[in-house]
């Protein structure tokens, strides 16, 4: 049974006490021990298991599952009082009934009898519980997805059951007033507030491969480790802010056109139980109203985002499309990686939340961390390449700094790198850290050698989006038939390039040159006596103005520099995607 996503804590300390009102339990110990207890429940099962997230207890005691919600107040979510835990939980069961009717049973209050607790009404009621029929572990998605066990039919009835479910749905104008900008905001301009203590440089390595209301209240007493850069956190906001102003019309038309619908509003891999015979999708939140108040792009995007996140990116478009074509919503297309790129920011926050929870143990907390970088990667990359995989160029002459990015950015991007100067030298079973002589140099670098070495770089990329990553391509694409060889390589296969320029002055580019005399752990050959031949040889690609190309300068900190890079790749997307409008 898996009532709650993973990330939950599996813990038996002691939970933090709590005031209680009259007849209530003095603190939630007694509470937990009493549902613990297998002589506590009518059907006796053999036993009960406890799991925990920042919100609820659970226990499983088969054949059922029995929620208790904490008495806690996160902004967003306000379960503080018991008159507030009793209409949530009511609350959880009707809701849940629509697209899980099987699973959530009653609500059932838990009272003191002559100082004893029971199940069921007494002398006065402490708690409410939600009762659930308990789902067999082996068929929740994300389970079967880790088997290879799902495929474009489990797909299929998937999108078929949410069709119907949201076209069962009938907004009203509170409902659809969270289809509107200026409420959107409300959420992602709170992700952004929750998540700026998380901004900086992770403590654990982030290196690339080569080849939603306020802050958890009592519960940030953790230290902090970042799970999100800098120039990552500003090229998702610049993303978002930029998406909302192209694409006014298109959020003003989806409410008009009624899409703005009463959703699952937590539509993950998780919640989804599919056996051969059934389908459940349930845990659905009921704690806050506009979190499921949303454009049911929103709401599929989430599991086509966990699609991704899984390994499973062709799944992921495959729902998208069904989900497009099952409603016969031609709009849906345009926003599914914005709305994909929300949800994977929503997880990122969510599991940065997790990361500094005192109740957790160390090792989850730092899992917890872990898991937020990789979302807010997704995230990321979502804002720069959309959903599809791409082949990144990032070119330039002798040390304009383009080895430099394009490392930098595999790294916030989680995508791997292939570089000329290491394939050349591997091709040629030469050490990669010693500078080649100079009669050997001439036959490494001769045109021929160049060829292969680029013919090298297409091949491996062409593996890696064939695996449905995108890959950066670090080398100088200095010829200009170089740079036509890559696109006449991808383009009739429909993988897009991107080509970014680095471009630095002769005197940053002659400074770098002479740092390289000092470094041993420098693959280029290049140095300072080859910087005016090489920069004559450098044919400026004027051919590429007008296509999928950028330029970046790289002075500065290279902190800026990403960040620069990033935002001009956003901008190249947007215009190819949102093109009526130009950003300033």
């Amino acid at each position: 049974m898996n009532p709650i996503p993973p990330t939950a804590v599996r813990r038996r300390a002691p939970p933090s006490r709590r005031a209680g009102s009259a007849g209530a339990v003095d603190s939630s110990e007694e509470l937990v021990a009493f549902l613990l207890n297998p002589r506590s429940y009518p059907h006796r099962p053999r036993r009960v298991h406890l799991l925990q997230t920042h919100a609820s207890f659970v226990f499983i005691a088969p054949p059922f599952v029995f929620k208790v919600k904490k008495p806690v107040n996160f902004g967003f979510l306000d379960f503080s009082s018991l008159e507030k835990r009793r209409h949530f939980c009511e609350r959880e069961v009707a809701l849940n009934r629509r697209l899980a009717p099987k699973i959530y049973l009653d609500v059932l209050p838990i009272s003191r009898i002559q100082g004893r607790l029971t199940f069921g009404m007494g002398e006065a009621v402490v708690e409410y519980t939600v009762k659930m029929r308990r789902m067999t572990d082996g068929y929740f998605l994300d389970k079967l997805l880790g088997r290879n066990g799902v495929d474009p039919g489990d797909i299929d009835r998937i999108a078929a059951t949410l069709k119907d479910f949201y076209q069962g749905q009938r907004p009203n104008e509170e409902i659809e007033s969270w289809g509107r900008i200026e409420r959107l905001r409300i959420s992602t301009d709170e992700n952004f507030q929750q998540t700026e203590k998380f901004v900086g440089e992770a403590a654990v390595s982030t290196d690339a491969p080569v080849g939603e209301g306020s802050a958890f209240e009592g519960v940030q007493d953790c230290p902090v480790n970042p799970t999100i850069s800098r120039p990552a956190f500003e090229t998702i906001r610049f993303y978002t802010n930029e998406f909302y102003k192209r694409q006014a019309r298109l959020f003003e038309s989806r409410v008009r056109e009624k899409w703005i619908r009463d959703c699952h509003g937590d539509l993950h891999l998780e919640h989804v139980h599919l056996t051969p015979g059934d389908l459940s999708i349930y845990d659905c939140i009921e704690f806050n109203d506009r979190f499921r108040y949303v454009d049911v792009a929103s709401d599929a995007a989430f599991l086509a985002m966990d699609l991704d996140y899984k390994g499973r990116p062709d799944l992921g478009r495959y729902f998208a499309r069904r989900m497009a074509a099952e409603l016969q919503d031609d709009g849906m297309p345009r926003l599914m990686d914005f709305y994909k790129c929300y949800r994977a920011y929503v997880r990122g926050k969510v599991e940065s939340l997790q990361s500094i929870a005192r109740a957790m143990p160390e090792k989850e907390r730092l899992a917890a961390a872990e898991r937020a970088r990789r979302y807010f990667k997704l995230a990321l990359q979502y804002t720069v390449a959309g959903s599809k995989p791409r082949v990144l160029v990032v070119m330039g002459r002798i040390a304009s700094g383009k080895s430099t990015l394009a490392r930098a950015l595999a790294a916030k991007l989680g995508w791997p790198i292939y570089s000329s100067d290491s394939v050349r030298k591997q091709l040629a079973g030469v050490p990669l850290y010693e500078r080649t002589r100079a009669v050997l140099r001439r036959r490494l670098y001769s045109a021929a050698r160049t060829g292969q070495t680029y013919r090298s770089l297409f091949a491996a990329a062409e593996v890696e989006v064939h695996a449905g990553r995108s890959v950066i391509l670090d080398a100088t694409f200095a010829r200009r038939e170089h740079r036509a060889a890559v696109r006449d390589h991808f383009s009739p296969r429909g993988i897009a390039v991107v080509f970014v320029e680095a471009q630095a002055s002769d005197i940053a580019a002659k400074r770098r040159l002479k740092a390289r005399e000092l470094k041993s752990n420098e693959v280029s050959d290049a140095r300072f006596e080859d910087f005016q031949r090489l920069a004559n040889l450098y044919d400026p690609p004027l051919e590429l103005r007008g296509r999928r190309f950028a330029t970046v300068c790289t002075t500065g900190s290279l902190e800026q520099t990403v960040t620069r890079a990033l935002r001009s790749l956003v901008r190249l997307r947007l215009e190819f995607t949102c093109p009526s409008q130009r950003i300033q």
